[in-house]
């Protein structure tokens, strides 16, 4: 990308480019939507692409994926490697639908070997992809990760927060990891900055186990019917 614009010539050039790209990302848009308005309720589970196979974090989100197949709910994954790998591994195992929005990276990522066949969707935009992770996601479950990972769970909070979605779970799983940030979130943005509320703390939960993480989507949805996020 960065190369064709400095081939370009002049400023027309570039907005020539620019419109001729809405049409890419509006087919980005109707795939997603397509695609996934027919795979129903499912939980997207999030977290580092380099997480190794041995990692407990690893084994943790196979396990939690699987529980949540016996739940009814298919999951939902970035569909690379890591806690998205071991997350449609687990709905693989379950027996449930296992999802991957692929995105197209110079460094990585091929789609993992446990997303289902007809479930493998291809973005070149994370933009598009994070539309298709908040839309059609029951609950979001965010295991330790990076700049990635995180960027993700904000935006989900800040949907929620500004009531631009629904409202519906953000979990996350591994006290030693995410107490510090709590903690800042709580000590720096609530009490001392009053950048947030006492009710957006409240959109935030935090587990330990996969067991404690279903039974928020559960308990959750006992109260509220299933549907698109927004």
């Amino acid at each position: 990308m960065e190369e064709k614009i400095h081939e370009m010539k002049d400023w027309s050039d570039i907005k020539s480019h620019d419109s001729w790209e809405i049409f890419k990302i509006m087919s980005e848009f109707v795939e997603g939507f397509e695609r996934l308005s027919r795979i129903g309720p499912c939980v997207s589970i999030f977290g580092s692409a380099k997480t190794e196979l041995d990692n407990k974090y690893y084994k943790l989100a196979e396990e939690l994926a699987f529980q949540l197949t016996q739940h009814k709910f298919g999951v939902i994954t970035g569909g690379g490697p890591g806690i998205m790998e071991a997350g449609n591994k687990g709905a693989k195992r379950g027996g449930g639908k296992s999802v991957g929005l692929n995105i197209l990276l110079p460094f990585e990522q091929e789609p993992n070997k446990y997303i289902d066949k007809d479930k493998i969707i291809n973005f070149d935009y994370f933009f598009v992809r994070k539309v298709m992770f908040m839309k059609y996601a029951q609950g979001f479950i965010v295991l330790p990760g990076g700049f990635g990972t995180l960027d993700e769970m904000f935006e989900a909070l800040t949907l929620i927060q500004t009531k631009k979605s629904g409202k519906f779970p953000v979990i996350l799983i591994g006290k030693k990891f995410w107490t510090g940030l709590i903690n800042w979130i709580k000590d720096v943005l609530y009490e001392e900055e009053k950048n947030i509320t006492a009710e957006d703390l409240k959109l935030i939960k935090i587990v330990d186990s996969p067991e404690e993480a279903v039974k928020q989507i559960d308990d959750f949805y006992k109260k509220y019917n299933l549907k698109p996020n927004f």
